[in-house]
């Protein structure tokens, strides 16, 4: 038999299926297994920080799972997931004024329903394994974006600073910063990494999950702007395509509510009920000056502790700056954190996906001998733990 018949029987190979899918597969498979320390100390201080919660809410009389996800802000959601939008309460200390369920943003709550009507769990417990999951997913995003930038020494102490900063309790509640950094770390990876509609679409998701999510999206914007005038319009489609995407989570809800209201003012007299209108820090150096000079809860003195320190990285950050996409992502949810009015003492929940602020003190524990590294994690993880379980079931102010 010649070679060329030999040839013309053989069985042809089956042709291969999804390419791109298996090297998407394939790389993020190669990134989980370079974080996975990053995320075991990650998991480790959570756990510890929801240990301590719990020990402290059994002292307490509260049932842990009641004080993780259905407090506060975790009521509102569950009841969102549970019976729509819909719900107004009358304000304690604005007689005429009513707090409505509409300040809040629809995909959190989508995804309780959606589980629980999947798994037979009920709507705080679905809050709760979906916060945890989007805290390993951010714990990861934030590990591939200092990974990239910084390497992994960076990025194991970026991530474990984020585990370990004062109200990273909240990262294990039934709240929605969480979802919100997994989803803004992830899209600042698809901007350094030129996946432009991916950037886009998670920004998209990240407007629709909280108002400061707006953050994303203007990363996206001015990043997709910068990139067009470099090539001077004769940019890929997929620029433009994830710049039209970014906003329409926020801007889609936001136009939802004007309708709902009858105004297009709908959203901002929903803020405005709630008392989060726009003052460009008034309120807040108010806060701070009363602090200085006279006394307050330690929740707000801790507040107060927090954004100095924030504003201190951002003088670092300054001086060694990051990406575009981060500095954009940064200023604008520092921005909004600090620009917007009363609620001094939740500021700091305010800040937790403003991940970016960590680096100057991560690239500091990077270069620091890892016994001092060692010491300083242990010390920041006893301060979290207990400061952790204090918001839950000592402090009087909103989480």
């Amino acid at each position: 038999m010649s070679a060329d018949t030999a040839a013309s029987t053989r069985t042809p190979e089956p042709p291969r299926r999804h390419p791109e899918r298996r090297r998407v597969l394939g790389r993020a498979g190669a990134s989980l297994r370079r974080a996975w320390l990053a995320l075991a100390v990650y998991a480790t201080v959570r756990a510890a920080g929801i240990g301590c919660v719990a020990l402290g809410a059994r002292q307490a009389g509260e049932r842990p799972r009641t004080q993780l996800g259905h407090y506060w802000d975790s009521i509102w959601y569950v009841g969102i997931a549970q019976h729509g939008y819909g719900t107004s309460r009358p304000s304690a200390t604005h007689p005429g004024l009513s707090f409505s369920d509409l300040a809040f943003f629809p995909l959190y709550p989508a995804l309780i329903r959606a589980v629980t009507g999947v798994v037979p769990v009920g709507a705080v417990t679905a809050g709760l394994l979906i916060a945890w999951v989007a805290a390993g997913l951010a714990a990861w995003g934030i590990h591939a974006v200092g990974e990239r930038l910084y390497g992994r020494r960076v990025a194991l102490a970026l991530v474990a600073l984020w585990g370990l900063l004062p109200h990273a309790v909240v990262e294990s509640m039934g709240y929605t910063e969480s979802l919100l950094t997994a989803l803004a770390a992830w899209s600042l990876y698809a901007l350094l990494t030129g996946r432009w509609v991916s950037a886009g679409a998670l920004a998209l998701c990240a407007g629709a999950t909280r108002p400061n999510g707006l953050a994303v999206a203007a990363a996206v914007c001015v990043c997709a702007a910068a990139e067009i005038r470099h090539h001077r319009g004769r940019t890929s489609w997929r620029v433009w395509a994830g710049a039209a995407l970014s906003p329409l989570g926020w801007l889609g809800y936001a136009a939802w509510v004007g309708v709902r209201r009858g105004t297009w003012r709908g959203y901002l007299d929903v803020q405005d009920d709630w008392g989060t209108y726009l003052d460009l820090g008034a309120s807040g150096f108010r806060s701070a000056r009363s602090l200085i000079m006279g006394s307050g809860s330690l929740s707000h003195y801790v507040a107060l502790i927090v954004v100095g320190g924030a504003l201190i990285s951002l003088v670092g950050l300054a001086l060694r700056p990051p990406p575009l996409p981060l500095v954009v992502y940064t200023l604008a949810l520092v921005f909004i954190a600090l620009a917007g009015a009363n609620y001094f003492a939740s500021k700091p929940r305010f800040l937790l996906p403003a991940f970016p602020l960590l680096i100057p003190a991560a690239l500091a524990m990077a270069r620091a001998r890892p016994r001092t590294a060692v010491l300083v994690g242990g010390a920041l993880a006893g301060l979290s733990c207990l400061y952790g379980t204090y918001l839950l079931t000592m402090a009087t102010s909103p989480v």
